[in-house]
Formats: C-alpha cells, structure tokens, sequence
C-alpha cells in the first residue's frame, strides 16, 4: 500500500488512486497482488508529483503530467535503487493510472511519450529433470510430518508436471477431486484453461488427500496449511530454498522455474509452440517464443562441450 497513509491525507488525488484500486480488483478481477503493487504505484507517484511540483495534487493536476514529470519520476524511482525492469513496470502502472484518472474526468488521456527504462534481455534457467524430481521429494522428506510433506510433493510436481504458477497451483479447490486425465485451471486475468494430469503427478494428489488430516471436499482449498487454512506460497518458496541448499541446486531453481522447466523440456520433445502456449495460459505467443530461445541455449551448449571443432 502507500508509503505514508496520513501523509497521502493531503493530496486529494490520493481518492483517485482509491478509486483505481476498487477498479482493478471488482472491475478488471486482476489479482490481489497486482491490485497491491498498481495501488502503491500510484500513491508513490502521487508523493512524488507532490514533492516535485510543490503542490497539492488533485484529481485535475493528473490531467497535465507532462514528459518531465515522468522522466523525473523515475529517476527518483532508480536513484532509489528500483532496476530497470521494475522501473519499466512502474511506469506502466503509472501510466494505466493517469488514463484511469483522465477518464474519470471526463476526457481522453493524453499520456507523454517517455521511454521505458531498457529491460535486460534475460532467459528462464530450467532444471534437468532428475533435479526438478529430486528438489520435491527431498523438499517432502524434510517436512515436519508425512502429511505434509505428501502435500509438498504434489504441489512441486504440480508446478513441474502441468507448468502452473505457484498461484494457480494454490488457487485450487477440493472440487477437483477426484482427478481425471486434465485439469481445469483458472490463470491470470481469470482466464481458464485445461492442462493434462500425467500419472506421477495425480498419484502425488491422491496420496496427499488420503493423508490430509482436514476434510477436502467442496470448494474449500485443495492444498491447506497446518492450521487448515489455503497453504502460503512464502511455505512453499522456503521448502524449495531449504531443499535446494541441501541438494547443492542454484540459487535460480525457484519454484516458478519448474514451470520454465516444463515448458523447455515439452518444447525439446518436440512440443508445438501454439499447444506449448494454451498449456502455459501465455495470452501472447511472444512470451511463450522465449523458450525457443532456451532450447538453442541448451543445443549450443551441448555443441559447445561434445563437437571437436567447438
């Protein structure tokens, strides 16, 4: 949320950026975490437009950013230490908030050009296959008791098996249950999409249910925490951090990397990339067209260690 709640009192802007938030979330349905950064995006520029002009923003002053101001917001932003793909996001966000503000004026957004900060170009690391296996049934060997690591173990070999995000993993309910060949699952934007369930994958499911101490029928969440409630992903981040450490894994073996795992390894088998996109729910073919990328990474490396002439 914002930086300062009462300081943000004083700028009657502040109730756009309300506003705005109460949009995302009932309007658009983006996601909490979304609804959260956008919301803070927007008090910060708010602040700093306050700072910088020597004013009282309200909800006209939005109407009149000029290119100077952004290109001073974010300046601000990095001197603050934000690197460029955070500050590209920023000034995204602050973008999608002053077209907010203007249509609620009552008029069109005339939004400055001003040039995003240059994204370094950066490429998923997958694991192999032993290590992404490996990392969940050590992460469930671990666990303070069987139950839980039973629940451990479907959960990553979810995110491996189907190439969910950890959201949409702990987004579902017990109504899944008992699984079929597919599953149903609800991404971003609150798109839908089928994914298979390969064998490993539902069996780990199984057993975690039959071990489940609470009761998983219904709409209630399939994967639970101790106390029953939905299961935190800051638990499932720290089992996977706590088995890479014992297993010697890099530091890049996240649990988001079993879903780029699973897209580079589909793709090396010969997967299509329109069918590899509809599996990964990726509303562009331009984010899934990064793995082509890595599977080259991969072949080029190979070729690099086993060709005599390398």
């Amino acid at each position: 949320m914002a930086d300062d709640p009462a300081s943000l009192s004083i700028h009657p802007a502040a109730a756009v950026a309300a506003r705005w938030s109460s949009y995302l979330q009932h309007d658009l349905r983006r996601s909490a975490h979304t609804v959260r950064a956008y919301e803070a995006t927007a008090h910060r520029f708010i602040q700093f437009l306050g700072r910088y002009r020597g004013e009282t923003i309200d909800a006209a002053a939005l109407t009149s950013i000029s290119a100077a101001d952004l290109r001073a917001f974010l300046a601000d932003r990095r001197a603050g230490g934000l690197g460029p793909s955070s500050a590209a996001r920023e000034l995204s966000g602050v973008r999608a908030f002053l077209k907010y503000a203007a249509e609620q004026q009552g008029s069109v957004a005339q939004l400055p050009r001003t040039r995003a900060p240059k994204r370094p170009r950066t490429l998923p690391r997958p694991a192999a296959p032993d290590d992404a296996v490996g990392l969940a049934e050590n992460a469930a060997e671990a666990a303070s008791e069987p139950w839980i690591g039973a629940r451990d173990l479907a959960v990553l070999l979810l995110l491996y098996g189907a190439g969910l995000r950890v959201a949409e993993a702990l987004s579902l309910t017990a109504d899944v249950l008992p699984l079929g060949s597919t599953l149903k699952v609800t991404g971003k934007r609150s798109k839908t999409r089928i994914v298979p369930v390969v064998a490993a994958v539902r069996e780990a499911i199984e057993d975690y249910a039959r071990q489940c101490p609470y009761p998983l029928r219904g709409p209630v969440p399939l994967f639970v925490g101790a106390r029953g409630g939905r299961l935190n992903p800051d638990l499932v981040r720290r089992a996977v951090a706590a088995a890479r450490k014992r297993l010697g894994l890099p530091d890049t073996l996240t649990p988001h990397a079993l879903r780029h795992s699973f897209a580079t390894h589909l793709l090396a088998g010969g997967a299509d990339l329109r069918a590899l996109q509809e599996l990964l729910g990726h509303a562009s073919l331009s984010s899934t067209q990064i793995y082509t990328a890595v599977d080259a990474a991969r072949l080029l490396d190979v070729y690099r260690h086993a060709h005599p002439r390398a």
